[in-house]
């Protein structure tokens, strides 16, 4: 029976992370208990790993072409391996599968987390009475748990992450077939042609997206994201809003919803961002034959912050994941914030982000088969990078002190802020045509600390009337340049009005 992977990727590992693999030129029993044990820990939330039993290592790295097995060992090996895992406690049970590798039969062991961790192993396999320890796993090795990772280990009891849980409603006719079907062959899965054939329940199985007894088979929640035509039907608004912002101000706005699988919605929202946001420049420079191009957001940092957005959010609250498109930003919001170590501090203060515990660890491994995101911990480098070649400001990374938010913000292109905001300036400049735009640069000055309607128009050396409001007021604040401070008590005593964002551009334009 074939596992839900390209076998080619997973040996080279493109679409698991090496420290989730574990080469064995031969059959060490004593090893692979241990590295069992070590996986179904999962002490990081990576969801387990891979051990390649015919394949040799160095420094962590296959050494191909593989050595393999004697056809020979497989059935015994396989055997002996089903009687190795009733030596962990609690009963776990990998999957098992051989495989004919660049003309070698090697063994695969597919170790997917446990549900009752932590679980324990002999220290050896002699037949005297053994101390049991907890394995976990450390880089490539598989590590006896102690001091801190024990205690870490011990507070990972009976928990898993939400999207490894069963649904508790949800029936196996919830998954789609054509849906499964579609991604093992986009995949390169050779379970794909396996699927045909397999009863339903089988595939799900061997899937890993629904478990229970045969008269309780039921869908994990990562099966129902992936897997059926609504998830939001499971999952309160779990889809992603893009919100077009045509003016600073933000008072003109269109609004698209994507919903569906994960990956379908985040590739519709990717492509109908590629196609009506990213635009690309030309300049010539003197004394170069060859024009420089930039663009006015890099695609791939747009898509690797909102694949981040998408693995990372909390699929139990009901939010979803927001972008926000202005004319001189893109800001994609997802709740709730990192997970420690990341806190606002890490990321005000810039620092490298290295994170420990991940909230999906199954959206992950699925979004990575797709090649939708990267590695882990690769996200916000490559967000980095690749702002960095564009020559575009560095991105913003931002939680609060609680972590119950994460927001990205891409700044346009420096060049292409220019032209933005020049528009801008000179749409704004017809618009109070008939007021004296020397007026709209006081009131904007006066109004960077917040201000009463009186006050301001004693700044101007107006008498606080009406018709004064209407004409030298209304104008620039129905221009999104300055705004109410309590916009949802219009005609409140303490009312106050602040220079927007927009009033901001207009200043540092006037005044270059």
């Amino acid at each position: 029976m074939a596992l839900a992977v390209n076998i080619d990727e997973l040996v080279n590992g493109q679409v698991i992370e090496w420290e989730r693999l574990e080469f064995k030129q031969g059959w060490n029993p004593e090893d692979v208990l241990h590295t069992l044990c070590a996986f179904a820990n999962d002490i990081n939330n990576w969801n387990g790993g891979y051990i390649i039993i015919g394949i040799a290592e160095k420094d962590g790295r296959p050494v191909l072409p593989p050595i393999g097995l004697h056809p020979n060992q497989l059935d015994s090996i396989q055997g002996e391996l089903t009687r190795l895992s009733y030596r962990i406690e609690p009963l776990y049970m990998p999957v098992i599968q051989p495989y004919l590798f660049q003309g070698k039969h090697i063994l695969i062991l597919y170790c997917p987390a446990g549900d009752v961790r932590p679980y324990s192993a002999p220290e050896s396999l002699s037949t005297a009475k053994q101390s049991r320890f907890q394995y976990i796993r450390s880089g490539s090795r598989s590590i006896r748990a102690q001091g801190e990772n024990l205690r870490r280990l011990q507070e990972l009891s009976a928990r898993i992450p939400f999207d490894d849980r069963l649904h508790p409603v949800a029936e196996l006719n919830d998954l789609d077939l054509g849906l499964i079907r579609s991604f093992l062959g986009e995949i390169k899965s050779a379970l794909f042609d396996e699927s045909v054939s397999l009863p339903f329940s089988e595939l799900c199985r061997l899937m890993n997206i629904a478990r229970g007894s045969d008269e309780l088979l039921r869908p994990v929640n990562v099966g129902l994201l992936f897997f059926s035509r609504k998830p939001e039907l499971f999952f309160s608004r779990a889809w992603i809003e893009v919100v077009l912002r045509k003016d600073e101000a933000g008072k003109g706005f269109s609004e698209r919803y994507f919903k569906g699988p994960l990956h379908v919605q985040l590739r519709e929202a990717l492509s109908f961002i590629r196609a009506s946001i990213v635009e690309e420049y030309i300049r010539k420079s003197p004394g170069k034959a060859e024009a420089e191009r930039f663009y006015n957001f890099p695609y791939a940092a747009v898509e690797e912050a909102l694949a981040n957005a998408v693995y990372h959010k909390s699929y139990e609250l009901g939010k979803p994941v927001e972008v926000q498109i202005w004319p001189d930003k893109i800001e994609i919001l997802s709740f709730p914030g990192p997970v420690p170590p990341v806190t606002a501090t890490v990321l005000a203060q810039n620092r490298r982000i290295v994170a420990r515990d991940y909230r999906n660890r199954r959206v992950g491994d699925f979004l990575k088969e797709l090649h939708l995101t990267e590695g882990r911990g690769t996200g916000i480098p490559t967000i980095k990078r690749a702002m960095k070649i564009n020559g575009s400001p560095e991105p913003v990374l931002e939680t609060d002190e609680q972590c119950t938010y994460f927001l990205t913000v891409l700044s346009v292109h420096p060049e292409v802020y220019d032209q933005v905001h020049d528009q801008v300036h000179d749409q704004v400049h017809d618009q109070v045509h008939d007021q004296d735009i020397s007026e709209v640069e006081q009131v904007l000055l006066y109004c960077q600390k917040a201000r009463s309607r009186r006050d301001i128009l004693a700044q101007l050396g107006l008498v606080n009337h009406t018709l004064n409001f209407r004409k030298h007021l209304l104008p620039i604040i129905e221009n999104g340049l300055i705004a109410k401070t309590l916009p949802d008590k219009p005609t409140s005593r303490n009312q106050r009005y602040l220079i927007t964002e927009k009033g901001k551009s207009i200043l540092k334009v006037s005044n270059a």
